[in-house]
């Protein structure tokens, strides 16, 4: 079973990633997928990052893990595009600690606010729900947990077998009030 760990960046993918490799599970780095696999097209200049061929990258992940029964956690903030993930974890994080998080790792502001604007206005949660069904996407709020709790969330997910959970359906995250500070 392929499940993509998506989120906006900052929200805890890497970090809960690694937590999830300790724990004896399969982790596909997209990022590191698409660069070592030649799935880069081009380099989008005003935003400084790669552009992944979306379509080879699935294509590549669906041939290379079609026959794994295991749980395998494909993670990037583009795993909820690959149209053969089977279930989706996306991780949110409320605007404020995003910012914290994102100055943290010394990001240019201008990335930092557009992150900060996709995340109120649910841009992952969105692209999601146009390729996959509602009962196979799952929320977890990151914001103010320690690693450790988003980790134990999704592996509570796991042991419920995936089936849908009121803590972690979708839309009960809502940051769209938060739009209203820019123009305060």
């Amino acid at each position: 079973m392929l499940v993509g760990i998506s989120g906006t960046p900052g929200t805890g993918k890497t970090s809960v990633s690694y937590l999830l490799k300790k724990n004896g599970y399969k982790i596909v780095d997209l990022n590191k997928t698409a660069i070592k696999k030649g799935f880069i097209t081009g380099i989008d200049k005003k935003r400084n990052s790669k552009i992944i061929d979306i379509d080879r990258l699935d294509t590549y992940i669906k041939e290379k893990y079609a026959d794994i029964t295991d749980i395998i956690f494909v993670e990037g903030h583009i795993a909820h595009l690959l149209q053969n993930i089977d279930k989706i974890i996306i991780l949110r994080c409320h605007p404020d600690e995003l910012k914290k998080r994102l100055i943290q790792k010394k990001w240019r502001k201008e990335k930092i606010m557009e992150n900060i604007e996709a995340e109120i206005l649910d841009i992952i949660l969105c692209e999601t729900t146009d390729i996959h069904p509602e009962e196979n996407i799952f929320e977890i709020d990151t914001t103010q947990k320690p690693i450790e709790t988003v980790a134990g969330s999704i592996i509570e997910i796991i042991k419920n077998e995936f089936k849908p959970m009121k803590k972690y359906n979708i839309g009960k995250i809502d940051w769209s009030e938060e739009i209203l500070k820019k123009f305060q």
